[in-house]
């Protein structure tokens, strides 16, 4: 064991030779005190100061030298979560540890939200160290310490692995894809030169870049907008209105309404530019749990009335076994979930749920803790649910579309591929959730809305308007995507929309002069909204990603730029 051959006989003399034990634990307490009075005293008093036992650090570092700490914590936090484990774990193999990410490599990994349901959140680090206890359940030191910087000494265990979880999806995504360093663009590229346009125009539009510019240059940009919990918003349908009454600063005030969304848990400070580019409005932050039955944490930023609002009817399942009866009589005890997390752009691969199902067959009884928690942790990141004797399945195309509040069947109506409709899906807004906020539009346009949809996706803003019964007057809908478009254009046609349709493929041939040629078509627009790209955004993007400098998620400033000049151009008119 590396005891010096001195100090060993001292010991022995002094305790016996009968009880190994005894010998040991002293031999521990000689060599602590030995290596506290060396040149690694430093690396003890650390590692003590954290906590940890002395003993338990002297044999930490003699097992792994002092040259490494990160691997001494992580032999700490393992000898902890030994020494704290309630009964012996039966362990898996090393294979077992690690999902799959060998399913449908797609373009892009949306958020990914822990359940939260009851008994994580009760949750508490052990002995107020939350690195332990994510040690416990298996996490890395470095997704420990990731996420405890990230979401702060304060969250609970349920944040804490809801950041773990979403950094492991963004971190295969990026490994798929290789990395493209963003193009910055000077203001005036946005701003095309090759026709005849108004000089007045052109320079309130450049003035309003500069100022905007020089304001998100302030001190302060950097401060993180703390995001509220529970995530619910200034309300919703079930519970009673947490905010009744907002001011507005006065240049958000509309028309034309505007309503922005993006993913919640986006990287530090971008909320509070997104803010700041839209005339400084509060973000509404929502976690769809509270309208169905799949978490989707997200921001709205908008300047649309918050009284008398209502939800669509009926209202939709709020639990896994309500929206999914048949997966009740597979449903393991020990699977406590009664959500289901954010809907992703892909789907866990065969080759996961086999590993699954061999990791929990064979016993008479539960499996043992640790194949319990590997598969928990993978139906959770998969959002995979039970089909038969430990079996389970990723969801199918039409259950997302009913969880999202789509129409059944409303992604093959493009004609597209299965797994072009899970990359559609994922890429969606959550109906039920948007259509609470856009209620309100119901009584101020009672004969029907003219609608400017940037980054359209499949129609989430115009199903939500559609099943408001809010007739659909005039739609110009902005989406690059030839698949999304398809859909769009079937659904309008399958749901005898009276109203006229006008695609645009990118937002970035919708400029001053083909944007006034549309109003002056039919009188302006009532609603701008828009949910620009969350790739740059999205899972571990604090240490690996863009930001809004990424080069999708850049495309907020034309959310920004296009909704600058409807303004303009409507009170010009």
């Amino acid at each position: 064991m590396g005891f010096p051959q001195k100090m060993v006989v001292e010991v022995i003399k002094e305790n016996g030779e009968e009880n190994t034990d005894l010998i040991l634990e002293a031999l521990l307490k000689c060599s602590a005190r030995s290596s506290a009075s060396s040149s690694g005293s430093k690396l003890i008093d650390h590692f003590t100061g954290m906590g940890f036992d002395a003993e338990m650090v002297a044999k930490a570092i003699q097992e792994n030298g002092e040259g490494n700490t990160d691997t001494i914590l992580e032999t700490l936090l393992t000898y902890s979560a030994i020494e704290k484990s309630p009964e012996e774990q039966q362990p898996m193999d090393s294979d077992h540890l690690y999902s799959e990410y060998d399913g449908y490599s797609l373009d892009d990994f949306s958020d990914i939200d822990s359940s939260e349901n009851e008994e994580i959140a009760k949750c508490e680090p052990d002995e107020g160290n939350p690195l332990i206890f994510l040690a416990k359940m298996g996490y890395t030191v470095e997704e420990a310490s990731i996420a405890v910087e990230r979401c702060g000494p304060d969250a609970t265990i349920a944040e804490l692995t809801d950041f773990i979880c979403a950094a492991q999806m963004a971190k295969a995504a990026d490994a798929s894809f290789p990395e493209e360093k963003p193009k910055l663009k000077h203001f005036d590229d946005d701003y095309p030169k090759n026709k005849k346009r108004s000089y007045y125009e052109y320079d309130m539009w450049k003035r309003k870049q500069h100022l905007k510019l020089r304001k998100r240059m302030l001190p302060g940009d950097d401060e993180m907008l703390r995001l509220p919990n529970p995530m619910i918003g200034f309300g919703f349908p079930t519970e009673p209105a947490v905010v009744t009454h907002r001011t507005l600063p006065e240049a958000a005030i509309g028309p034309p309404y505007f309503y922005y969304e993006n993913v919640a848990l986006a990287p530090k400070g971008v909320w509070s530019t997104i803010s700041r580019f839209l005339y400084d409005v509060e973000p509404e932050f929502v976690d769809s749990k509270y309208f169905c039955a799949a978490a989707r944490k997200r921001g709205y930023v908008h300047n649309l009335p918050i009284q008398n609002r209502f939800p669509l009817l009926p209202l939709p399942p709020h639990a896994i076994h309500e929206a999914l009866p048949m997966t009740k009589k597979w449903w393991p005890s020990w699977d406590t979930r009664t959500k289901l997390n954010c809907l992703q752009t892909c789907v866990g691969s065969a080759k996961l749920t086999d590993r699954i199902r061999k990791a929990i067959e064979g016993y008479e009884g539960d499996p043992p803790l640790s194949n319990q928690k590997f598969v928990l942790d993978e139906c959770r990141r998969w959002n995979l649910v039970w089909v038969g004797r430990n079996k389970v399945a990723p969801l199918e195309p039409d259950e997302v579309e009913m969880l999202l509040g789509f129409p059944r069947n409303h992604t093959r109506g493009g004609g597209i591929s299965r797994t072009d409709r899970y990359k559609s899906l994922g890429n969606s807004f959550q109906v039920d959730t948007v259509a609470y906020h856009l209620s309100v539009l119901k009584d101020l346009y009672p004969g029907g809305i003219n609608l400017l949809s940037l980054f359209s996706g499949i129609g989430g803003a115009e199903v939500a308007l559609h099943r408001l019964g809010i007739r659909l007057k005039n739609v110009v809908s902005v989406e690059i995507s030839e698949v999304n478009r398809n859909i769009i254009r079937s659904w309008w046609e399958q749901t005898d929309q009276t109203g006229n349709l006008i695609d645009i493929v990118d937002v970035q041939q919708l400029n001053a002069d083909r944007l006034e040629q549309l109003m002056n078509s039919f009188g302006g627009f009532d609603l701008v909204v828009g949910g620009s790209p969350c790739n740059n955004l999205t899972g571990s993007n604090r240490f690996h990603r863009d930001g809004l400098e990424g080069k999708e998620s850049s495309l907020f400033f034309d959310f920004c730029r296009i909704l600058d000049l409807v303004k303009c151009i409507m009170t010009r008119n």
